[in-house]
């Protein structure tokens, strides 16, 4: 049989044929400040985050995509939990720009993580969930990294408590924790932090690195106030 033909049972062709009602096409979904009716990939433009998971859930990556007519014009990848998948995040932001979002659905981005979260986001957007459903004309390409925001580094935290020994924090929004403040009765009150966006960004342009460091230390909460001070990592 030649490709496309399409084959019918016996039964089905011995029908009649019965007329088709009004056809009103696909429910109209919002894009970029338009509602659209989509029949195509190209018809599909958004701007959207979304999260996935490896099969094991030991990591998860959180991925962004900005897609003009149906083609993936700029991937942010972030990766959580497992070392290889900040390898695997490096091939995936050569593999997905430039890609349909079907072809990117449909290509293995290496890591189950990135999979997933690429399937998440191709139903966000196809299905007109994206950030951008209601922004006239979407976002511009370069969106994604501006989330990033200052010295482009992605927003983590990282903190660890036992039951015996409490709480540590390791890693805040604003940077790498260094010493915690603690009261007279050992709770915490606030925590010193280094930006190491703020810090490379000055040690690139011939700044003294004891320097650098200083000028991108802060604290946040009733710091100067603390009973003692504890380096989370150590004590």
């Amino acid at each position: 049989m030649a490709k496309g033909t399409i084959a019918y049972t016996k039964e089905v062709e011995n029908m009649c044929v019965v007329g088709k009602g009004a056809y009103h096409g696909p429910a109209p979904i919002p894009q970029e400040g338009e509602w659209t009716q989509v029949t195509t990939i190209a018809d599909v433009s958004g701007f959207t985050h979304g999260v996935g998971w490896c099969a094991p859930q030991q990591g998860a990556c959180k991925l962004t995509l900005n897609v003009k007519n149906g083609i993936i014009e700029e991937a942010l990848v972030e990766t959580l939990g497992c070392s290889g998948m900040t390898h695997s995040a490096a091939m995936a932001s050569e593999i997905l720009p430039g890609k349909t979002l079907l072809e990117a659905l449909n290509t293995d981005l290496v890591c189950d993580a990135i999979n997933t979260a690429m399937r998440e986001l191709f139903l966000q957007i196809v299905y007109g969930r994206s950030q951008s459903a209601f922004s006239e004309g979407g976002l511009n390409v370069g969106a994604g990294l501006e989330d990033l925001g200052k010295g482009l580094r992605s927003q983590v935290g990282t903190m660890y408590g036992t039951r015996a020994k409490g709480t540590r924090y390791l890693e805040m929004t604003e940077g790498y924790v260094t010493r915690m403040a603690l009261d007279e009765n050992d709770f915490v009150i606030g925590y010193e932090f280094v930006s190491f966006g703020k810090m490379m960004d000055a040690i690139k342009k011939g700044v003294d690195a004891n320097e650098a460091l200083a000028a991108a230390t802060n604290h946040y909460g009733r710091f100067d106030d603390a009973a003692k001070y504890i380096d989370p990592r150590k004590e």
